[in-house]
């Protein structure tokens, strides 16, 4: 052994990994670093740079509420447009992110209203713009405190001006929408029944509406049976009194229905003042029968007969506890004809009118009697049945105005005889100001039974409309409030119905079913409610007269814009705004404003118009709105809609939609249930990338489990992917930047290259199809599998141990750089604060990852003929680290590189695979034979079936004391000794570069 020899220790001749890229990632302490550099640099002014001059791409972020810190379902939703925008600025586009909140509404009235109640105060004793003015600070405050929530989980966009619907110019725009559609003629004031919140005083939308399960009382009302109706009176149009006289003429004779009752079903015992018809349908089977015995307390008497579906009669005697026959079918002609008795027409003083029976489609036999209880003052298609009937109704003579049975408070009226003001008592109350039930189901039920029209009662458990915000129950009541049309003409062939339905078909939807829920609302909703009987919000800032005319004045509405842009909203409700909006040219006498504020959905839906239509570095319609399918009928419902009566078509191009997370084990996240998992924690114990790396990996489409078990699974998981880029990173520490030429690579390096090429391709489809669970796994198995497991375990021995100047591993080299920066790059949108860390660890000169753009990777690098051949190639490697799998487990191997085993190839196709390359390398052995034959029966196989048999052998030769392979050529260099030819080499050429002492 020479001098040289004796001296060298060998470890530090060969090209280990140096990186300061730490294994441990320790993401809570140095992503707020990261991001505070970010804010520091202007990071997002410099996105905006480097993007000047390409085509744009808009996400239109779905303005969250500001008041309370962002939860789970935030960061789903932030991380997940993140994600959308990063990964198209980073593939060619200008891809701008402008957050913003929603801020107007009842939540933030409420809590100002608290501190008032705190002090003692009375809301209405304050004037109302200083009241306005505490709810706009309060949503200023959380604005400030969710903007640096979502910074902390990655969210790159225009923090420093985002929009907000209560910026006087929003507040403007909010209102000059609104005024658009009043001068097209679509806003009028109607009286409908609308979902009312008792607790919170207002008219409510169906997406500010939850259902919780509630159990109710039932009941099973009589209806007498009055009179028939001759046939063809209605066509003629003869009137109620030409019906009576003529009640006995044929075919209008009772016959064996005198006497009798049509029941119905409600679990609404409360809305049966407010009863007005009877709905029947022509698709159910109908019959009479006779009660034959009773064993209750209240209820029919023996030989009463009642008219119910034929498929509901046995289930709802035996709830009366009846026996009863069968006396013949009822046709739906017999039905449409009969005019019964309000149940409650003993009571007097207001319910002597008659009940007719009326088609509807919406009458089934799954349940009660087969006839709906219709009050057209307390449900919608109560309310559509009888205005469907208007004529009818008239020709009978029968009064046609809905009644307004209960008050803004849940009491009774005056249109409600015998429970209201006046009645003995004083008002009975549906609901009182906590939506705790109160004493109308009560009242109602106890004159039902002292008439003797209640056939049975029981409760029930179902689903029931609350309010989202104060969890209340609510209810239907006929209230005067302000509509926009659906089904109107618009004076183009179009109505605001067919308008949306058309921008739906035009839509992208992802997931597709998206679309047919969408669908399905628009073609039942009814006219779209705007008022809110509220302070904080948009006014409905328009005059009305006493017939509910609006005045339609451009001077008028230009006056009110320009105020609206330099005062804010607040100008409509500032001393003298009736005399300064109206002017001199209009009789302040007869035009009144309206002090009902907009729905806070058509603020929300009318934000495209500030944002993309207003902001020069947006555009208009937006390329994807994407928000929780919850959406479909709310921000995505009413953007629909506002920009379908201004503008006649979506703001949007795609719509895109997340479900929702629910705990560990499926359940719905709860405080009390302590299965709540919030994103502070989780970034404060384990970092935003992992929560990000979670939101990729989740099949976001569907709702989605998040808990302790499952975020380790994603630390494990971002663990390998970490590993892979350090070991990348500590290995181009040797690299000196030298490009191979394609030519020059061997085939391991063209496959990885293949491979990259493959990639590319999936991952540009999957961000441009918002699949981001594919591409994160392919990614990972690909960085695991393919990668650390394969091609780095393989070319290990070359990048370590091969000379200065060897081929193979220069152009390894060359490889894992591209490997480097296309992982690093792809990766970047998804887990911002790694990529950054590690691309400025490669690169400390590097601005910024997030600068940078995807790459484009030449097609040359396709490859199917080597893909194909060295599928064949793993196929007989996988057959060897089987073989040596079982070796090590016997301990009759420590290490691969002390085999040499003998591989038998019966498959011709395999078996030419193999020919021109280094088995022995490729299978990490010192040494190999390959031969053709089926090889001896107890050679291993695989499982499989594949061709492949092999016989471990253990390597002749000496261990090498640099390589570790045990070779016969060690020692055949003097000035090397202990180790082998190559490696000798090696030293020799590290010595005359004098990297060696």
């Amino acid at each position: 052994m020479t001098d040289t020899a004796e001296k060298l220790d060998y470890s530090k001749t060969l090209y280990l990994p140096e990186t300061d890229f730490p294994m441990r990632a320790g993401l809570p302490q140095k992503e707020p670093e990261i991001a505070a550099k970010w804010k520091e640099m202007g990071l997002y002014k410099k996105l905006r740079a480097s993007a000047a001059g390409r085509e744009k791409f808009v996400l239109h972020d779905g303005p969250p509420y500001a008041n309370g810190h962002i939860h789970i379902g935030h960061a789903l939703n932030k991380v997940l447009k993140d994600v959308i925008t990063r990964s198209f600025q980073m593939r060619g586009f200008d891809s701008n992110y402008v957050p913003g909140w929603d801020c107007h509404g009842l939540p933030i009235e409420w809590k100002i209203e608290e501190k008032y109640r705190e002090k003692g105060k009375d809301k209405n004793e304050v004037p109302i713009n200083e009241f306005r003015k505490e709810c706009r600070e309060f949503a200023q405050g959380w604005i400030d405190i969710q903007s640096d929530e979502f910074r902390r989980l990655g969210i790159e966009g225009d923090f420093d001006n985002p929009y907000t619907t209560m910026a006087f110019h929003a507040e403007a725009r909010i209102a000059g929408e609104l005024l658009k559609i009043a001068m097209s003629g679509q806003l009028y004031r109607g009286s409908k029944p609308v979902m009312w919140s008792v607790v919170e005083r207002t008219a409510l939308a169906e997406a500010e509406v939850e259902y919780h399960e509630v159990e109710s009382d039932t009941i099973w009302v009589k209806f007498p049976i009055l009179r028939s109706v001759e046939p063809g009176a209605l066509d003629r149009g003869d009137g109620f009194r030409q019906a009576v006289s003529a009640q006995n003429a044929e075919g209008g004779s009772l016959g064996d229905l005198q006497g009798a009752f049509v029941v119905i079903w409600t679990t609404t015992p409360w809305t049966i003042p407010g009863n007005r018809a009877i709905a029947y349908s022509p698709k159910v089977q109908y019959a009479l029968y006779e009660v034959t015995e009773a064993d209750n307390d209240f209820g029919p008497r023996p030989g009463e007969k009642l008219v119910f579906a034929e498929n509901l009669a046995e289930e709802s005697f035996k709830k009366a506890k009846l026996q009863y026959k069968k006396l013949r079918g009822v046709a739906a002609g017999e039905l449409g004809r009969l005019l019964c008795g309000h149940p409650l027409r003993q009571l007097g003083g207001g319910y002597e009118f008659p009940v007719p029976l009326l088609s509807g489609d919406h009458v089934t036999d799954d349940a009660g009697t087969g006839f709906v209880h219709t009050a057209p003052s307390h449900g919608r298609e109560d309310f559509d049945a009888w205005m469907s009937s208007i004529k009818q109704l008239e020709a009978l003579g029968i009064d046609t105005k809905i009644p307004f049975p209960v008050d803004d408070a849940g009491f009774y009226t005056e249109d409600a005889p015998g429970f209201g003001p006046s009645a003995e008592g004083g008002a009975a109350r549906v609901l009182d100001d906590n939506g705790k039930k109160g004493d109308a189901n009560k009242r109602v039920i106890e004159a039902l039974i002292e008439f003797k029209q209640l056939f049975a009662r029981g409760r029930i458990k179902h689903d029931y409309p609350h309010s989202w915000r104060s969890k209340k129950p609510v209810i239907f009541r006929n209230t005067p409030q302000w509509f926009v049309y659906m089904d109107k003409d618009l004076s183009d062939g179009t109505t605001l119905r067919t308008r949306a339905l058309s921008a739906i078909d035009d839509t992208r939807f992802v997931p597709a079913a998206g679309q047919n829920r969408l669908r399905a609302m628009i073609e039942q909703r009814p006219d779209w409610v705007l008022s809110r009987q509220r302070a904080w919000g948009v006014p409905i800032c328009i005059f009305a007269d006493a017939e509910g005319s609006v005045l339609r004045d451009e001077k008028v509405n230009a006056r009110i814009l320009e105020a609206f842009e330099k005062e804010g909203a607040d100008a409509w409700f500032a001393e003298g705004a009736k005399e300064r909006f109206l002017g001199s040219e209009h009789d302040g006498e007869r035009w009144q404003m309206v002090n009902d504020i907009l729905d806070v959905w058509f603020d929300s839906g009318s934000t495209h118009t500030f944002t993309l239509e207003d902001r020069p570095d947006l555009k208009w319609p937006a390329d994807v709105y994407l928000e929780g399918s919850d959406q479909h009928r709310g921000w995505f419902h009413s953007s629909l809609l506002e920009s379908c009566a201004t503008r006649g078509r979506a703001p949007y191009n795609a719509v895109v939609t997340h479900g929702f997370t629910m705990a560990e084990d499926g359940r719905k996240m709860s405080k009390s249930l302590g299965n709540t998992v919030t994103p502070q924690e989780v970034m404060a114990q384990s970092g935003a990338d992992i929560l990000r790396l979670w939101v990729m990996n989740t099949d976001y489409w569907e709702d989605q489990r998040l808990g302790k078990t499952i975020i380790q699974t994603n630390i494990d998981a971002y663990r390998k992917i970490r590993n892979t880029i350090r070991w990348m990173l500590g290995t181009l520490a040797h690299d000196q930047g030298e490009e191979v030429s394609y030519a020059d690579l061997p085939e391991l390096e063209k496959l990885m290259l293949h491979r990259l090429f493959e990639l590319d391709q999936l991952v540009r489809k999957g961000y441009d199809e918002f699949d981001f669970k594919r591409i994160v796994r392919a990614l990972s198995d690909f960085a695991n599998v393919e990668l650390s497991a394969f091609y780095f375990d393989i070319r290990k021995d070359a990048l370590y141990c091969d000379a200065p100047s060897s081929m193979r591993r220069r152009a390894a080299l060359c490889v894992i750089r591209k490997l480097f920066d296309c992982l690093v790059l792809w990766f970047a949108p998804m887990m911002p604060f790694t990529a950054e860390e590690a691309w400025l660890s490669r690169d400390p000169g590097a601005i910024s990852v997030h600068l940078q753009q995807f790459p484009d990777l030449p097609a040359g690098w396709q490859n199917e003929a080597i893909s194909e051949k060295w599928k064949k190639v793993r196929t007989v490697r996988r057959a060897v680290t089987g073989a040596l799998e079982v070796e090590r487990k016997e301990k009759r191997i420590g290490s691969s590189l002390e085999a040499a085993p003998v591989v038998h190839i019966a498959d011709p196709e395999l078996m030419k695979a193999l020919d021109g390359l280094d088995f022995a390398e490729i299978c990490i052995t010192s040494d190999i034979s390959v031969m053709a034959g089926e090889g001896p029966a107890a050679a291993f196989r695989l499982e499989d079936g594949t061709k492949v048999a092999v016989e471990p052998q253990l390597a002749e030769g000496t261990k090498c004391a640099r390589s570790w392979k045990v070779t016969r050529d060690v020692g055949s260099d003097p000035d090397y000794p202990d180790v082998s030819a190559r490696d000798a080499a090696a030293l020799r050429e590290l010595t005359q570069l004098g990297r060696l002492s």
